[in-house]
Formats: structure tokens, sequence, C-alpha cells
């Protein structure tokens, strides 16, 4: 093999690392963060950091930017995934952060993948980010509203951080030729449809582009121009490096969970065989599919959740390979059903309701009363029991004293609609034609 061969195939970081820009001003992209005046051009303008969780995708720079600001305020920094560290890693960091708060040095924890931690590892952060023994920094690709619990949510600033727009990623492909070593002393070329091929194909991940871009100089020899075929060879070796606990597995039960809710069951396949091929779990899968079907299908159609049920107890029964064809029959069921969210709707909407009030006293005609105290606290009196009357309905006030809110609204789609015919019957104040 020729020269650019041998160099791409060497024993070295890899390309994404070799080029990962040190400070601000080498840093491409997100300029609604670290722009002039900007959150963290401010924060790190003014040495004083604080906690954070960076939610973006992956290859958005979470990472590079935690390292540019610990590197800039002169902080220690300690760097744990939560794939693999545990609380004892956490309160050693925490131990080191007190040490270095009595000499006057901040501590700055980032933890990768923080929406992996489980709540008591997320319980064991709270006091030292209270007390600023350490400056948290997480980065998640899941939304920390529902991953990070509340109080360390609360303790922390929620940076997003958007996919790279293909400007910024050419930029950063520029960028790489001036700053990496081995790229700048070799004859690459790289054609424009080639580059805006790379570039496109990296769906705003600036990672995936770099290490796409590697395995396509580890296949060219030495002044051999980077051709389609090769770049084709290349998106397709990166394809099949699913690594279960890496950002391409995000990516892909991504894509398969927004095919199954698109109602395209051949995409929905496609990208479950992708993740089956690369040594998925198939458990994931039916876990994945089990919420899809309360909050993607719902009550459109309701055999969806019980299907996705039976097929998860009859995946772990039998295992790969034959939990493919289960999962295939799950999948294809659900991305072919009518797809409702209204109940998904509902409970976010009682939940903010609840979060907001308070939790109200419960009416007297609503409680039960097992005791002859109870009956004489009047608990259930006035209860009109409902199968006393025609089509055993009568109507009632369920809500607490003074409230009245209409949370669910079931669409006209598959079974829904039943529903929300009756609704409208038994309910007209609420629900309307």
């Amino acid at each position: 093999m020729g020269k650019t061969a041998t160099l791409f195939n060497a024993n070295l970081p890899p390309l994404a690392d070799r080029v990962r820009p040190i400070t601000l001003r080498g840093f491409i992209g997100q300029n609604h963060l670290v722009g002039k005046n900007k959150i963290i051009y401010k924060m790190v303008s003014q040495g004083k950091p604080f906690s954070m969780i960076l939610w973006g995708p992956p290859g958005s720079g979470k990472t590079t930017l935690a390292r540019i600001i610990a590197k800039s305020i002169d902080a220690k920094m300690a760097e744990i995934s939560a794939v693999s560290s545990g609380v004892k890693d956490i309160r050693n960091i925490i131990d080191q952060g007190k040490a270095n708060r009595d000499i006057a040095v901040n501590t700055i924890l980032f933890i990768d993948e923080i929406h992996r931690f489980s709540k008591s590892q997320q319980d064991a952060l709270l006091h030292a980010v209270e007390k600023g023994l350490i400056t948290l920094i997480g980065a998640t690709t899941e939304n920390p509203s529902f991953e990070v619990i509340s109080p360390l949510l609360s303790r922390c600033r929620t940076l997003i951080l958007n996919p790279l727009p293909e400007d910024a990623l050419d930029a950063i492909l520029e960028q790489s030729f001036k700053t990496d070593v081995l790229l700048s002393n070799n004859n690459i070329i790289l054609e424009d449809s080639i580059r805006k091929k790379l570039v496109r194909s990296a769906g705003g991940d600036a990672r995936k582009m770099l290490n796409t871009f590697e395995i396509a100089l580890g296949l060219s020899d030495n002044n051999r121009p980077i051709t389609n075929e090769i770049l084709e060879e290349a998106l397709q070796a990166k394809s099949q490096l699913y690594d279960k606990s890496g950002d391409y597995h995000y990516d892909t039960i991504s894509a398969f969970i927004k095919s199954v809710r698109g109602s395209d069951p051949d995409a929905a396949i496609y990208w479950m065989a992708v993740m089956l091929e690369g040594g998925e779990q198939p458990e994931f899968i039916a876990r994945r599919l089990l919420i899809l079907a309360a909050e993607d299908i719902g009550n459109a159609d309701p055999q969806a959740l019980p299907l996705a049920v039976a097929g998860s107890q009859a995946v772990h029964m039998i295992g790969m390979p034959e939990a493919a064809i289960i999962l295939s029959q799950v999948t294809t069921y659900m991305a072919s059903a009518p797809k409702s969210n209204a109940s998904y709707m509902a409970v976010n909407k009682a939940q903010k309701r609840v979060r907001k009030d308070g939790t109200p006293g419960v009416p007297l005609h609503l409680r039960n009363a097992p005791t002859q105290l109870m009956k004489e606290m009047n608990y259930g009196k006035d209860y009109d029991y409902p199968h006393n009357h025609p089509e055993h309905f009568t109507i009632a006030k369920y809500f607490p004293e003074g409230m009245q809110e209409t949370f669910y609204q079931p669409t006209n789609l598959g079974y829904e609609n039943f529903i929300r015919e009756r609704l409208v019957k038994y309910w007209p104040d609420r629900y309307k034609e």
C-alpha cells in the first residue's frame, strides 16, 4: 500500500481527536453558545464556571466544549463515562475537589452520557454541586427533563447544542487539513463533489464525518483521489462499526423510532436490521417498542401495546436469531398502525398542572369509606354509582372543587375516533364535534 494508507493505519489517536480544538477561537459551530457575548463565551471570559447539562446530538461538540471550558479557566478536569463509572468514582473525584478547593483550584467533573446514571448515582452529585466542590458538566443525547433527576437539573443550566449545519462541517473539515500534521504533509485529493457527499452523509455529526474521512484515507493509496467508490466503501465500513454504547447506537435507535412513528414499516425494518446485525440486544429494541406503543399509537390502536408486551416476553423467552422474526412482526404492525400521541400529551399536561398547583384534596364523595368513622365523616356520601344508570353513565363531578380541564384530546383516527365520539356524547361541555 502507499504512503497515505500506512500513515492512516498507524497506531495513532483517531483523526477526530487529533483535530479537536482546544480554545473557543478554534471551535466551529454552536454560535448561540460560544459567539461573542453568548453564555459560554461570557463564562470563559469571566472565569466563573457554573454547572451545566450539555444536551445535543452526537458529534455536536459536547466533550470538546467541556475540555475547552476546563482549560480556559485553568481548572482540574476529571472525565468519566456513565456507562463504566459508579458512585465510588464520583466520591473519589469529589474528595479531590475538596482538596483542590483548599488551594483555590476549580474542579470540573465531566460526565459523558449522564442520562445513563441511575437515580442513586445522580443523587451522589447533589451535595458536591450545591457546595461548589465540583463544577458538573454533563453531556447527554437524551432530553434531560426525563433523564436527569429534578434536584440535580435545578442546580444546572441546560444548554442545547444543535446538529452542525453543512457549512460548519465543511469548515471543520477544512480546519483539519490545516491542523493535523498527517493531513497537511500528504497530497490528499478530495474533489468538491466527494467533499460535499462526505459532509452531507454526516447528518450534522462532526465526529462521524471525520471518522468516515479517515476510513476513506485508509482505503486510498498515496496520491490517489478519494473516489465515490472509496467513499461509499468507507460509509459502509462506518455503518458496520455499530457500537452498542456509542453514538451510532443512539443515531440508529432514533432513526428506528422515527420510522415507526412516521408509519414507514420498510425503513423501520431496515434500521432494526442494522441494530441486530451490529449485535444490539433484541430486548433493548423490544423495550423501545413498548414505549412507542403507548406514546405514538395509544388508543388509535389499543392492540399495539398488548402486542408489544407479548413480543417483549417472546423475545426474552426465545432469544436470537429467531427473536428477529418476533421483532419484525411487532415493528411492522406498529409502523402500519394509526397513530395518536393523545395519551402521551394528556399525562404531560396533567403533570404540568399538578406541578403548578400542587396536590389538591380529594372531594369527599370520591373517597372510599371502609370504616364507620369514615362514613360518619361523609366519605363516599352522595357518590352516584354509574352502573345504576342507562349506558352505565351519569353526569357527575370527578375533579377537585373549582377545577375542570380537558387533558385528553382523542384524534379521529382508528379506535380513538370511537372514544372521541363517546366522550363528545357524555361530556359535551368539554368535548366538541
